[in-house]
């Protein structure tokens, strides 16, 4: 029998090789209906990312937000991120697995999360690189207040049903260059 494990490396494996081509033929709008979806959210805390290898990039995006911006901080295996503050041309360090991370800067709880991944489904599922931060950083700011997660990813990226166990966070919202999708 197969384990779930398997089945989300399996998924992993698909995707990558997806993204891979959808990156090289570029991200078109993208950051564009990005930028237009967080408007609608004004000023709330925004968590983004510096996209790494074949991830689409959504800086336009966060740098066109009106409020404070964050990018993740890998704190340590099985904790949740945390959001250090961001602003366009800010120094860079490397941080966990060769993320660029914020030399310094304050601390910011994000509300409205732009989130990278693997793969995902028409569900409202993605799948990410199997550490589950996003999961166990979801969860917990979700407790707290309503937080919005949005996707990003290239249509190439969807899969028919991503693998998901009782731990996995749904997203609200998903964007790739082709539109945007509401869950």
């Amino acid at each position: 029998m197969t384990t779930i494990s398997e089945l989300k490396a399996e998924a992993r494996k698909t995707a990558f090789a997806a993204r891979k081509q959808a990156f090289a033929a570029g991200q078109g709008q993208a950051a564009a209906l990005l930028a237009d979806l967080l408007a609608e959210y004004g000023a709330k805390p925004l968590a983004g990312y510096m996209a790494m290898r074949t991830e689409i990039d959504p800086s336009e995006a966060m740098a066109a937000h009106q409020g404070p911006v964050g990018v993740p901080v890998i704190m340590g295996a099985g904790q949740p991120l945390k959001f250090r503050a961001w602003t366009p041309g800010c120094a860079l360090i490397e941080g966990e697995f060769g993320a660029k991370i914020p030399a310094e800067g304050a601390w910011i709880e994000p509300e409205i999360l732009i989130v990278p991944m693997v793969a995902w489904d028409r569900r409202g599922f993605r799948l990410g690189y199997g550490g589950g931060f996003y999961d166990r950083t979801l969860e917990g700011l979700r407790a707290k207040r309503p937080t919005i997660a949005i996707g990003f990813a290239f249509a190439a990226q969807e899969l028919p049903e991503v693998p998901v166990e009782p731990v996995d966070q749904p997203l609200d919202a998903l964007v790739t260059e082709t539109g945007v999708i509401r869950f």
